[in-house]
C-alpha cells in the first residue's frame, strides 16, 4: 500500500493535523523526504487542512470541555497558533454556558460544603474550564434553575 493512500485512509477516517499525519505514516515511509513529500501533495490539493482540524476538534469538544484543554489540545496536534488564536474569543463566548451544562449534568447541585465545593472545583478545571468560569457556574446556579 502506497504511503499516499495510506494517508487518504486515516483523513477518509476523520480529520487529522500534518502532525498526526506524519507520526502515523512515518513507521511506513522509507525515507523523510517522501514523507513530506505526501504531506505537501496532501496540503496543496486540500486534502490535508489545519482549519477543518481546528472546526472539527471544536465540534466535538466544545460542550463537554472548556476552552484550556481545546486549546492544549489543538497544540498538541500541532495546530499553528494563529489559528487558535482566530477561534479563542468564539469559544470564549460560549464557555460559560458548555460550563453551566456539564456541571448540571455531573452535580446538580450547590456544593454543600467546602469539601465539596474544591472537588466540583477541581472535576471542572480537569474539564478546561477557566477558573473566574467555574466561580460564576458555582456562585450562580440557583438563579439559573
Amino acid at each position: 500500500m502506497s504511503l499516499k493512500t495510506r494517508a487518504l485512509a486515516h483523513l477518509a477516517r476523520r480529520e487529522h493535523s500534518r502532525l498526526e499525519l506524519e507520526r502515523k505514516l512515518a513507521p511506513h515511509a522509507q525515507t523523510s523526504e517522501e514523507l513530506e513529500n505526501v504531506l505537501d501533495v496532501l496540503e496543496q490539493c486540500g486534502a490535508l487542512s489545519p482549519a477543518r482540524v481546528v472546526e472539527q476538534v471544536l465540534h466535538m469538544r466544545r460542550s463537554r470541555f472548556g476552552s484550556q484543554r481545546i486549546v492544549r489540545e489543538l497544540r498538541e496536534k500541532g495546530i499553528a497558533e494563529n489559528l487558535i488564536a482566530e477561534q479563542l474569543p468564539n469559544m470564549k463566548e460560549a464557555e460559560q454556558s458548555s460550563a453551566y451544562e456539564v456541571w448540571r449534568k455531573k452535580f446538580g447541585a450547590m456544593p454543600a460544603n467546602a469539601r465539596e465545593f474544591g472537588r466540583q472545583m477541581r472535576f471542572m478545571r480537569g474539564r478546561g474550564f477557566a477558573p473566574e468560569t467555574i466561580s460564576r457556574v458555582l456562585r450562580h446556579t440557583d438563579e439559573e434553575e
